[in-house]
C-alpha cells in the first residue's frame, strides 16, 4: 500500500496525505541526486519483472510506447488536484492509511489485490517487453524522470554513468545485460549516458570488461 498510486487517490478524496503519497514526494527529491535509483534497486514491482524476464525476451523498442507513462502520470496527477480539491484539500496525514497498523497484506481479500496488481504488471511486461510496466506505465516513473531533467538543467552533482568511447571493444555486453533494454553500446559510442529510462542498476558498469563506463557522482 506505501507505493500504490490508487491508495493515494483514496486517501486524496478523503482529504488524507497517505504513506504512499509521502513516499511518491520523498521519490522526487531524491531523483533531484539519485534519478531512477529506486527502479532499479528496490522497487518490488521492478525485482517482480525481473525475476520474470528469463521468459520475456523482447525488449520495448524506442516509441510511443515509451511516451505513454508521462500521459499516465499527467492524468494521475490531475485526478490528485481533483480529489484533494473535492476534499477541501489536505485536511490530515496518514501515513498508515489502507494499512492494518502498518501491514498491507492482512487478510485474503487484501492478498487478492495484490495477486491482480502484479498480474497486470507481469501482463503488461508480456505486452510491451522486458520491464514493460517501468517503460509504459508507472507514475512514479515519470515523476523520477521529471526530477532527472530537473537536475540536468540544473547540473548539480548527482548520481549518474559516464563512458570512455576509446576503451569500448563493441562486445556489446553492457547493451545485452541491461534490464531496461536500452542500447547501452550506442550511448557508450556517442559518450552520452544520460536516458531517460535508464534505472541506475550499474550492470553495464559492472560487466564491462574495459572497465569503459563508470558509475558515480557526476558533475554532468
Amino acid at each position: 500500500m506505501y507505493i500504490s498510486p490508487i491508495v493515494i487517490l483514496m486517501g486524496a478524496a478523503e482529504g488524507i496525505a497517505t504513506g504512499s503519497m509521502l513516499l511518491f514526494i520523498a521519490l522526487f527529491f531524491l531523483s533531484l541526486v539519485v534519478a531512477r535509483l529506486w527502479c532499479g534497486w528496490l522497487c518490488p514491482m521492478g525485482a517482480w519483472q525481473e525475476i520474470c524476464s528469463p521468459v520475456i525476451k523482447r525488449t520495448v523498442k524506442a516509441g510511443w510506447l515509451n511516451y505513454l507513462k508521462y500521459l499516465v502520470t499527467v492524468l494521475w496527477l490531475g485526478a490528485l488536484a481533483y480529489f484533494f480539491a473535492g476534499a477541501g484539500g489536505i485536511r490530515a496525514v496518514d501515513p498508515l492509511f489502507a494499512t492494518d497498523n502498518g501491514l498491507s497484506i492482512t487478510s485474503p481479500a487484501t492478498l487478492i489485490v495484490v495477486v491482480v496488481i502484479f498480474t497486470i504488471i507481469i501482463l503488461a511486461a508480456f505486452i510491451a517487453g522486458r520491464r514493460g510496466f517501468c517503460h509504459v506505465l508507472c507514475p512514479i516513473a515519470g515523476l523520477m524522470i521529471a526530477g532527472r531533467k530537473i537536475r540536468n538543467l540544473f547540473r548539480w552533482p548527482a548520481l549518474g554513468l559516464s563512458a570512455d568511447p576509446a576503451r569500448c571493444i563493441d562486445c556489446k555486453k553492457c547493451t545485452q545485460i541491461c534490464p531496461m533494454g536500452l542500447d547501452v553500446n550506442a550511448m557508450v559510442r556517442k559518450g552520452d549516458m544520460d536516458s531517460p529510462e535508464c534505472i541506475m542498476c550499474a550492470g553495464c558498469a559492472d560487466t564491462c570488461p574495459e572497465g569503459a563506463i563508470r558509475y558515480g557522482c557526476t558533475g554532468k
